[in-house]
């Protein structure tokens, strides 16, 4: 035979297009159209359907930038349609390859009823099946008009990323407003040619198999009349039968479908538009889960549940329903699918504390996974917290993203810090936005690495990133993909239903130690540096806050301030999501982020003034309050006395125009353009500066990367770099013991303050950068004289290890990474840490110099200058504290890091504050004290061994305790722990290395 296989797959691609797919609406009639635009944000339901309208027609331009129009359509179904299935068709401007990324809209009844959401892949309206002739249509349309900001020329600069600089130019063009029959057996028709030319394409050309469907198929187009398309669908369906009737091979592949639309919470959009986009997909799926019996929908982030259940009760009303039934599935357990590489350890225990206790408040329903398919990364302290929050799996998608290497699993146990494993998953579909082509299928067929050991995957299926979420399209080839031969099965499931299916049939998976990197996105850590900043000082500022609010309800009957912290925590949790935190929105959103920082700084400055006044109470004895979990100055971590001050500080000026500065323990040079060329551990008789280098060297980069302008930065920035030597200005500081030194270089201006303090080993620098730079990337060098293999980065609840060198590509990759409060470089008896106040990007690198010695520089990242999405980029003033700890122990490290990021509060009192709770070891930290959630009185606190050792310590209470309980995240008992016992207050604990621990302490 010969092979016409092109011949007969073009006529298929041309009748589906131009014949088949027109014939699923065969008659229409116009609808009327009238509109009122909203004059500013958008307007409650009510007043939207109550304003007056003026007549529009198909073809006007309507919409400027982030604008909503309130449409109202009407019509009169003709009596020639009675019986027959009717749908209003809803064409606001729509660009279908753009679902989630342009305007949308919600329908609503008259009487404020919504029926469902708008979208480029979701135009029509169910108007009756069957319809009665006569019938009266009015629909409103709440449309936004939300501009295209990513476009088909991405990573372009735009204005329309921020309501005041977008301009009002309507955006979008009204292309169809009809009343129109639905043929139903054309649409089939369509979905059963749609899935099997789909598959055909994927199979073999030497399979049997994909030759009977090529001629199924060409018998199918034979039977269809191209002038009379409906009259003969049926026929051209019966075609087909028996290829859609053969089943799966036993052996093939499983995937368990499961309805989604992954929403950010903020993107290329603003937080309030996300309000609006979760309300328009929750109504579409609630109205897709009435019409489809088996199909099943999840959704995870708390916050937008909580946003549906505040502003669309209505559409709430019917989540609820259907949660009830089991098709409408909670997923994740976190507030947001937050970022994981930069919140702190706190931070990232609440996501799972809030997010698991919405789901459980409102519907009894406790997650066992973590959902996070598009986040950038994942730090290796997450599985503790993953358990400790009483989940037990993990679902990404994100490391398929991976430039370099390519992760050797999709289902494995990962391994975190403490040896905690977490049952994991890659979808090998590779999208979270699956629409279930016959391309998508066959990728996570061939795509899936534990062939023989499994036989699972999971599809996330839907429109997301901008919403939609799954479509009727979507589910109908599900259907016909449910035992099809040549396919993978396909099947609705829930996320639980899929991971204890995996699990059962592959117990024992390979391993994966330590953090999920993502090759790529590696900027995010650095971007936009206002809103990293802001994350980092809130989370300080809450445990400040939870810390004296809890002490002084303990001793003074303060008024514990529940409600405050609970609202306060939700907001600095959702601005972790993982387009927010790492600086990939659009200017909107962070300008909002910003003023949002400064007010949850102003309220919880007022939480901890007045918590300390009720504890200092009236007197003229100077305290200091330590919220540190060290004792510093003579404070013990907890309290309050007055501080102990130790040592003194000088300052001398060099022959060459350079400075010293001795405090005793340290000695530093720094030269007459302001670089430190000396760093002298005097106990240790230590050089810190590698031979012939400068420390505080500022560094500056072209950065353009190749793509994803804010999120990404490519390794040939290395290429070039200008040292910033030169110096306006060298001074002395203004106390007379400290160096001010001041640089200009292009826009830009440096002012710069290093300084000693008495008594403590660490070179403190203060950098203020006036940053009027585009497409640069600014760096702040510290070149050691150290000679080391591997350096230790803070992540939640310890630390953890990477390479200085490149030996493979998996290390070579990993040129930008992650930290939180510090690193941490070591010789078997010396070390140096390096600790910053609000920094999370930073590099180390190694050279060997002409002496033999090891040059080890570590780099810390300080601004970028991108100008996609955000045109205007950290354009502005910028303060970071950073120190530079020679001599320093892991110890010290973590000592110093949380110094530097939880400064001295002073205040005078009455007399000594006692803390509430202590700890007998530096090396078990306690990240949190409050009062317990229920409002009980009880007092919980968290803590972890930090030091990566095993450790035996002793807390004692500074109140009567009645009893103590082990607890979960959620301060839940745990049932297989055994309490502690309590001696007088004090409870001996045994902690391994990084191990979290969760104590309720229960007020005699």
């Amino acid at each position: 035979m010969h092979d016409d296989r092109t011949l007969v797959e073009a006529r298929l691609r041309r009748v589906l297009d131009e014949r088949i797919r027109p014939a699923v609406y065969p008659e229409s009639v116009p609808l009327e159209v009238a509109v009122w635009h909203a004059p500013g944000e958008p307007v409650p339901v009510a007043e939207g359907l109550a304003a007056d309208v003026e007549p529009v027609t198909v073809g006007s331009r309507w919409g400027a930038p982030w604008g909503t129009s309130w449409f109202r359509v009407t019509g009169t179904v003709p009596e020639a349609w009675a019986g027959r299935t009717v749908e209003a068709v809803l064409d606001l401007g729509f660009d279908e390859n753009m679902p989630g990324f342009q305007c949308e809209g919600l329908v609503y009844r008259p009487d404020g009823t919504p029926v469902k959401g708008l979208n480029p892949r979701n135009q029509w309206v169910r108007i009756g099946a069957p319809v009665q002739g006569g019938e009266e249509v009015r629909l409103h349309v709440e449309a936004a008009s939300n501009p295209v900001v990513m476009d088909y020329r991405p990573f372009t600069p735009t204005p329309l990323g921020d309501l005041e600089t977008a301009g009002s130019d309507p955006q979008y063009t009204l292309t169809r407003m009809d009343l129109a029959v639905l043929d139903e057996t054309v649409w089939h028709l369509v979905t059963d040619l749609e899935v099997l030319g789909e598959l055909m394409a994927e199979l073999p050309v030497d399979a049997p198999r994909r030759w009977e469907i090529l001629r199924a198929v060409e018998r199918a187009l034979d039977a269809v009349d191209l002038q009379d398309v409906g009259g003969t669908a049926e026929q051209a369906r019966s075609r087909l039968t028996d290829v859609l009737a053969a089943p799966a091979v036993p052996s093939a592949h499983r995937i368990s479908a499961v309805g989604h639309a992954h929403i950010d919470s903020a993107w290329l959009w603003p937080l309030r538009e996300t309000v609006r986009k979760v309300a328009r997909t929750a109504a579409n799926m609630t109205a897709l889960l009435d019409d489809e019996p088996d199909f099943v929908f999840a959704m995870s982030q708390a916050q937008q549940w909580a946003w549906v259940k505040e502003h669309r009760p209505e559409v709430w009303a019917r989540v609820k329903k259907a949660v009830a039934e089991g098709r409408f599935v909670p997923a994740g357990g976190m507030w947001v699918e937050s970022d994981t590489n930069m919140p702190g350890s706190e931070a990232m225990a609440r996501q799972f504390v809030h997010g698991k206790r919405f789901f459980l408040d409102e519907f009894g329903v406790e997650n066992d996974e973590a959902w996070l398919p598009d986040t950038f990364g994942f730090a290796a302290g997450l599985p503790q917290i993953i358990k400790a929050a009483g989940s037990r799996y993990l679902l990404t998608q994100k490391i398929s993203w991976s430039r370099t290497n390519r992760f050797p699993y999709h289902t494995f146990r990962w391994e975190g810090i403490d040896g905690t494993r977490i049952f994991t998953h890659f979808p090998p579909v590779d999208t979270y936005n699956c629409s279930m082509r016959g391309a998508e299928i066959a990728h996570a067929v061939r795509n899936f690495k534990d062939k023989g050991a499994a036989r699972h995957s999971l599809a996330p299926t839907g429109w997301g990133d901008g919403g939609g979420g799954t479509t009727r399209e979507m589910v109908a080839k599900a259907a016909r993909l449910r035992d099809l031969e040549g396919s993978a099965t396909v099947t609705w499931e829930t996320p639980s239903a899929f991971f204890a299916k995996a699990e059962a049939e592959n117990p024992e998976p390979p391993v994966w130690v330590g953090e999920l990197y993502l090759e790529l996105h590696r900027a995010t850590l650095t971007s936009q540096a206002g809103t990293k900043q802001g994350n980092r000082r809130s989370e300080h500022l809450l445990r400040e806050a939870e810390l004296w609010a809890a002490t002084a309800a303990v001793r003074t009957g303060f008024p514990y301030p529940y409600a405050d912290l609970d609202r306060i925590w939700k907001t600095v949790l959702l601005h972790q999501f993982h387009d927010i935190l790492p600086g990939s929105s659009i200017a909107w959103v962070h300008r909002e982020a910003r003023a949002t920082y400064a007010r949850v700084a102003d309220e919880l400055g007022g939480i901890i003034d007045a918590a300390q006044r009720a504890l200092a109470g009236e007197g003229s004895v100077p305290l200091l309050f330590n919220a540190a979990p060290h004792t510093r100055s003579g404070v013990p971590a907890g309290g309050a006395r007055p501080a102990e001050m130790s040592g003194r500080t000088t300052r001398a000026e060099r022959p060459d125009g350079g400075h010293v500065l001795d405090n005793g323990l340290l000695r530093v040079g720094v030269d007459a353009r302001g670089l430190v060329d000396s760093a002298l551990d005097l106990a240790a008789g230590r050089e810190t500066i590698a031979p012939g280098r400068t420390g505080n060297l500022l560094q500056l980069h072209q950065d353009l990367p190749n793509m994803w302008d804010a999120w990404d930065v490519d390794e040939f920035y290395r290429n070039t770099v200008t040292d910033l030597t030169d110096a306006d200005e060298v001074t002395p500081g203004d106390d007379g013991v400290t160096v001010r030194i001041v640089r200009t270089f292009g826009a830009s201006r440096v002012t710069q303050v290093l300084s000693l303090p008495p008594g403590e080993k660490r070179l403190v620098v203060d950098t203020e950068v006036d940053w009027h730079e585009t497409e640069k990337f600014l760096k702040l060098a510290f070149p050691l004289d150290l000679h080391t293999d591997r350096y230790a980065s803070e992540t939640q609840f310890g630390h953890f290890f990477r390479p200085t060198h490149t030996n493979t590509s998996w290390e070579a990759a990993k040129f930008e990474a992650c930290n939180h409060r510090f690193v941490h470089l070591q010789e078997p008896d010396w070390g140096v840490a390096v600790v910053n106040d609000g920094t999370y990007g930073h590099d180390v690198t190694r050279a060997v110099r002409g002496d033999g010695g090891t040059t080890t520089t570590v780099r810390v990242s300080l601004l970028r200058a991108p100008r996609f999405p955000d045109p205007e980029t950290d354009q502005g003033v910028h303060r970071f504290r950073h120190a530079l700890v020679p001599g320093a122990s892991i110890g010290d490290a973590v000592r110093e890091g949380w110094r530097v990021n939880l400064p001295e509060r002073r205040l005078h009192g009455a007399g000594e504050v006692a803390p509430l709770v202590t700890v007998d070891r530096d090396s078990v930290v306690v990240t949190a004290v409050k009062l317990a959630d229920d409002g009980s009185g009880d007092v919980v606190v968290r803590f972890h061994e930090a030091h990566g050792a095993r450790a035996h310590a002793t807390l004692t209470a500074g109140f009567p305790v009645a009893g103590v309980e082990v607890t979960d995240l959620l301060e839940r008992p745990l049932a297989d722990t055994a309490p502690p016992t309590v001696d007088d207050g004090r409870i001996t604990v045994r902690l391994r290395p990084f191990e979290l621990t969760t104590l309720r302490l229960k007020r005699a």
